[in-house]
Order: structure tokens, then sequence, then C-alpha cells
């Protein structure tokens, strides 16, 4: 079971959290507890951060941020034995989280959990602080990203093979699109991993992406669910169902946490793209959409590309690096775009899905900067400004309209 900063945000939420695990308990299950830091708290340490230096040392983040997690699982341990159930808290180097050393977005490489299986055995709730782990060479405190707490408790659900990962969050499922942009957006009573991870990975803040694969990778089964009202879930599952592909799209989000980069005057020979992109993967960041132009008579080019926006300073940065070697004239970026995607693994054996969003965008004069697709999936980069518009033509066109034998 895990539960999201917002499940944990005070005292009394925290007592509520504590009564819910207690029914699972009751029913006669072992439980494990996942939790993030309490609503606001990782915010709170980073600006504190942010007024010391911008430009802070990432091992001083993860030692930092990582207490909010290991503030909050005392509270949440403490509540279950004012109730009468045996409690333990545990962080993330005393279950054996094993990481490498990329701070701030470490991966998990092993999880011991000698401790979770010993409590288990003893009868305990054990509560884990999620998002945290260690490394073993240097013995430094990493953290696993945004939303790691996700990842944490689907990567130990897989390590103890337990039936379900239950992710409790402010809400009560997956939806077709955002409901604070769509109001007629529907919950998904079911979807398949591989829809998850690309909703996920596309802007739907449900779920960190990471966790969605881990749980495609190790047929972890993960249910979302409301921790502040008893209501149906979400299933997250790689069981197949029929259903699902019946169903075209599966769900429209956006992403307003992309920058686009243009390398002007670049040369157009080999080896230079395996440049470029090295340089950004040694910098740790992660390039999306890439475009290279057709070559012009003098030999050079245009290639320009998407990161997040968060990593543009750095991106840019590497790319000045790499200047002279691959004849970068001039570096344009802009941050004034956002990524709207249609996801759903009907589109597999369904022809004329990417000509139906572009003509829908069309229509409503939204101009397509750049495309990605894949066998579920259709993305288009665009101005900033229309991304709501967009998400609510796209939901109409793909979702309600289908839902209404319209389509």
């Amino acid at each position: 079971m895990k539960f999201g900063g917002t499940s944990v945000g005070s005292i009394e939420r925290i007592r509520n959290v504590a009564k819910i695990v207690e029914k699972k308990k009751d029913k006669g299950h072992d439980v494990i507890v996942a939790v993030s830091a309490m609503s606001g708290e990782t915010d709170r340490l980073i600006g504190l951060l942010k007024e010391i230096t911008p430009d802070y040392s990432l091992r001083e983040y993860d030692q930092l941020v990582s207490t909010g997690e290991t503030a909050c699982i005392p509270l949440v341990t403490q509540s279950l034995l004012v109730d009468g159930y045996d409690a333990i808290s545990l962080t993330g180097l005393q279950i054996g989280m094993e990481t490498d050393i990329a701070h701030s977005k470490a991966r998990i490489l092993n999880i011991r959990g000698d401790r979770i299986k010993q409590a288990i055995s003893e009868g305990k709730i054990v509560v884990v602080a999620g998002f945290q782990g260690y490394n073993v060479e240097t013995g430094d405190i990493t953290t696993l990203g945004r939303g790691g707490s996700d990842t944490t408790a689907v990567a130990i659900a897989a390590a103890v093979k337990a039936d379900v990962c239950e992710i409790y969050t402010d809400v009560d499922g997956v939806y077709t699109a955002d409901p604070r942009i769509v109001k007629n957006a529907k919950k998904l009573d079911t979807i398949s991993h591989e829809e998850m991870l690309e909703l996920a990975s596309l802007g739907a803040k449900v779920l960190q992406s990471r966790s969605v694969e881990l749980g495609m990778n190790y047929n972890v089964d993960i249910m979302v669910l409301s921790s502040l009202e008893d209501k149906p879930c979400t299933l997250v599952t790689s069981k197949e169902d029929k259903n699902m592909e019946r169903i075209v799209v599966s769900g429209v989000t956006s992403d307003k946490n992309q920058a686009k980069i243009t390398l002007l005057g670049v040369k157009d020979e080999p080896g230079v793209a395996v440049k470029i992109f090295i340089g950004l993967a040694e910098a740790n960041i992660n390039v999306d959409m890439i475009i290279q132009n057709v070559a012009t008579e003098d030999g050079k080019t245009d290639i320009s590309f998407t990161v997040p926006k968060t990593d543009l300073i750095k991106a840019k940065a590497a790319c000045e690096k790499l200047g002279k070697d691959v004849g970068v004239q001039e570096i344009l970026s802009d941050e004034n775009i956002s990524k709207v995607s249609i996801v759903g693994i009907g589109m597999k054996s369904h022809s004329g899905v990417a000509a139906t969003m572009f003509k829908v965008l069309s229509d409503n004069q939204i101009n397509i900067k750049m495309i990605s697709t894949s066998e579920i999936k259709v993305s288009c980069i665009i101005e900033e400004k229309f991304t709501e518009l967009a998400v609510r033509v796209l939901h109409s066109a793909f979702i309600t309209e289908k839902q209404n034998g319209q389509l």
C-alpha cells in the first residue's frame, strides 16, 4: 500500500491512513506501507535550498529532501502503535534499497529486503520511506525523482511477490483525461500497463512512469485508489482483456514541462548526431522528440529536439560545449510549448487515428510543430497556450463521441 503526500498531509489524514491500513491487516493480509513526505514538505525543503543557492549540489539535495519521508514514516507507525497494531518504520537504507549514484533521479539496482521479511514474519506492519535509497559504493543517500514513492512501492511489491500494489492518492483512479480540464472525463475500470506507461510518460500525473514500467516488467498488478473516499478504483494490469482492444483511444493527456531546442547549421555528415546526443546523455538529459531537416547545398542541416523544461539550461550548456565539434551556428530554444497525446492499445488494429488527430487540431486552428508516434500513441508539440483546448477537442473527438456512437 502506498500513500502520497496529500494522503499524509496532516495528522488527521495520517490517522485516516492508519485506519485504512488496519482494515487491510484485519482481513488477514501481510501489509507493507510506503509513504511520501507530507504534502508540500519536499517543495518547502527545495525552496530553502534554493534560497542558499540555485546552483545546489545534487548530493546535498538528496540528503535534504529524503528527510521528508524519513520524518513521515514514524508518524504513520506511531498512529498504528497507538491503535494497538504492531508496526515498524524503516528507511530506504534500512530495507536495503540499493541504487545507482545518479543523485535526484537514481535507479533501483536491488532490494535486499531482509528486514522487511523479518518484520513481516513477526506479524508487524512495515512502514517504509518512499522515494529514497542509497548507493552501496559511496554509502550516500539517493532519491528516485519526483513521484519516486510509487516506484518504491511497486519495486517492493515485485521483490516480495505481493498479490497487488495499491497506490492511494487524492484521486480515485485513472481518467480518460484530467478531470480539471475535461469535465466529462470518464474513470477507467481497467487499463493495460502498456497504455498506462505511455500516459504516465506523456504527462499524466497519477503514477510515475518508472513505477508502471516496473509493474509491467515484473507483472505487478497496480490498483489506483482514493485515500480520502471509498470509491471504485482503476486496475493497471498486463492480463489480457479483449475489451481493451475495442477502445481505440483510452486517454488524452498533456505535458507543459517541455522545451524545444533547435541547432542551426549543423554539419550533415556521419557521427554528428551521435556526438550531440551522447553529449546530452552524458549530461543526464532525457531527449524526447527529434527532427532533422533535409540538408542544404552547403552541407548544413538543422536538428530540433525536445527536453524537459527543467533541463533546458543544462541542455543548452551541453550543446554549446559541443558546438565547435558539430558546427552549430546558432542555438534556439522555445519554452512556450506543450505536448498533447492520445493513447490507446486499440490503435494497433485501427487505421486513420493520426489523420483524425491532425484534422481535429487543424479544425481548431492549432498548429503542430513536431510529431511523434508509436504503436499505441500519437504525440504533437503545440503552442502552450492551446494545451487545454487541444485536450478538450481531442477528448471530444476520440472518447466522448465514440461513447455516444458518433465516431
